[in-house]
């Protein structure tokens, strides 16, 4: 599977017209306030399926899951209500913290009613418990019963380079919230607090808070299910802090320490008690298939992936606007997929199937995604690879694009042809310390050992170069990102937009015309899994 980089099949791919119209259009009708923000088991989720399975009809796919557009994804939406004050205390003294404004919380368990009673705190540092690195943060201490507070990202994410224990400046998954929480579960802690800081989260404090209250849906847990925390939440960073100097300890000295292999974990000598109640709703949400068979080998596979789904309504903005529209973020990426295959179709069936996957709950934690890599339509070991596209830059044309995770994989090989074609290059992640890479619907596929790649605008502007780019960047994140001004803008620059699009439509395109199969990189934490999935399929990758 995948040989020799230099024997790789990469054809030749001809530009073809992509509708702007068919973007700007599926983009604005997605994120209006009739869709009510697409949260997955809402009228929003209803009009989502009945325009996208109506376009990619139109556009020429056919339905992805034998008669059906539709995979259904099993979800529980909780929704928290009647949150108490999270208090700290420290023998006589008690520290109150105010939810929303200095902390959040949720539970990921299935009771009316949650309380944290007492339970003692215990700083952990980073959180990890990494084997094959020779770094556990919990060797030292048992924190079954009790609250950890734990610090955002990995130790070495303030490193200029990307050498480092865990990658330097890059964000491995250990970087990720969802990992501090899995892990802390399975170290049996009654509580979770991560620290927030907005360097190393890479967002503001007004993304936590969005994104932490109103409904959360998660995946419907089976009966061998993983252990799970009563509570897993976030604090300000000052709110660390004081709670922090109240136990004789400093943030600034604890979080320099932490850095080091073998921190030991410091007990606080203080308890932690909250509580809030919880309505349940089961439900099923779905993700939305189109394929478009292949002439010659339609029972090998090339992705296009995309989350159709947002926060619904969320904390208000100052005017009272409660609906996140989630118009970058994905209706833009969603209606990428109708575009691109409107322009596949017109172009013909290529050598390979493509497939046009909508994926559901990815603003809870990549749910649809996971549950497609877990149940596939298409066999994961003849699936040749995919591009995830999720939000779209809407600030003009820009030189370059930014790659995700490069150097990953022997997709790179093709990304370098359609780039050459375009008369483009691709930049390397400006802020790896974010961890995109874990932070999209690819990241579930990769796991799998599917080669995916992730491909954002570029921000090196025709009009402005990287400043401008930054700039435009830095604006989203602070005042559009997981909040009710993510809008459709009809004065939108659509030109970058486009030039992306050229660019995956030649990437997919060459993929689905190669006879090659690319695999990941000789060192890649993936490339066993791919090896491994291809020498045990009967028909090979």
């Amino acid at each position: 599977m995948g040989g020799d980089e230099a024997a790789l099949d990469i054809p030749e791919v001809e530009p073809v017209a992509i509708s702007e119209d068919t973007m700007k259009d599926v983009t604005r009708i997605l994120s209006s306030d009739a869709f009510e923000g697409r949260m997955p088991g809402t009228i929003g989720e209803e009009k989502t399926i009945a325009l996208l399975t109506e376009r990619f009809a139109a556009a020429g796919l056919k339905p992805g899951n034998g008669d059906s557009w539709l995979q259904e994804v099993p979800l529980i939406e909780i929704t928290g209500k009647n949150f108490a004050p999270l208090t700290i205390t420290n023998g006589d003294t008690d520290l109150v913290y105010d939810f929303g404004d200095e902390w959040v919380g949720v539970t990921y368990r299935e009771d009316a009613k949650t309380t944290l009673a007492n339970s003692e705190l215990v700083f952990v540092g980073y959180g990890i418990n990494a084997p094959e690195r020779g770094w556990n943060d919990y060797e030292s201490v048992d924190v079954k019963g009790k609250t950890v507070v734990i610090l955002v990202n990995d130790p070495d994410w303030q490193t200029e380079g990307l050498d480092g224990p865990f990658g330097g400046k890059a964000m491995t998954y250990y970087g990720r919230w969802t990992y501090k929480y899995e892990e802390a579960a399975r170290q049996g802690a009654a509580g979770a607090l991560i620290v927030h800081d907005t360097a190393p989260a890479s967002y503001g404090w007004n993304v936590v808070e969005s994104s932490w209250s109103g409904a959360q849906a998660y995946a419907q847990r089976g009966d061998n299910a993983p252990p799970l925390t009563q509570m897993n939440g976030w604090v300000q960073k000052d709110v660390a802090r004081e709670i922090l100097q109240a136990a004789g300890q400093d943030l600034d000295a604890l979080s320099e320490a932490a850095k080091q292999k073998g921190f030991e974990a410091v007990p606080l000598g203080m308890t932690a008690s909250t509580s809030f109640e919880s309505d349940f709703r089961s439900f099923t949400s779905n993700n939305i298939i189109g394929i478009l068979p292949g002439s010659e080998a339609p029972d090998e596979y090339v992705l296009h992936t995309a989350h159709w789904d947002h926060l619904g309504r969320c904390t208000p903005a100052p005017d009272g606007d409660d609906i996140c529209n989630g118009a970058v973020d994905n209706a833009t990426g969603t209606a990428a997929l109708v575009a691109l295959a409107e322009a596949h179709a017109k172009a013909g069936p290529p050598r390979r199937s493509l497939v046009f996957l909508a994926v559901t709950a990815e603003e809870s934690g990549l749910l649809g995604a996971y549950y497609y890599a877990a149940n596939p339509v298409y066999p994961l070991d003849r699936t040749v690879g995919g591009i995830n596209m999720d939000a779209f830059q809407v600030a003009g044309p820009a030189k370059d694009v930014t790659v995700v995770g490069p150097g990953k994989s022997q997709l790179d090989r093709f990304l370098d042809a359609a780039l050459k074609a375009d008369g483009r290059v691709a930049t390397a992640n400006p802020k790896p310390e974010a961890g995109y890479y874990y932070r999209s619907d690819h990241f579930a596929f990769a796991k799998e050992g599917v080669p995916m790649l992730y491909i954002d605008g570029g921000e090196d502007l025709v009009e402005g170069g990287r400043a401008a780019g930054a700039a435009v960047a830095a604006d989203y994140t602070e005042n559009r990102y997981h909040g009710p001004k993510d809008e459709y803008d009809p004065n939108w620059d659509w030109s970058g937009v486009m030039a992306d699009l050229q660019l995956f439509y030649r990437i997919g395109r060459s993929m689905a015309m190669s006879t090659s199969w690319p695999n990941w990189n000789e060192g890649d934490e993936f490339r066993g899994v791919r090896d491994e999935a291809c020498a045990a399929s009967e028909a090979g990758c």
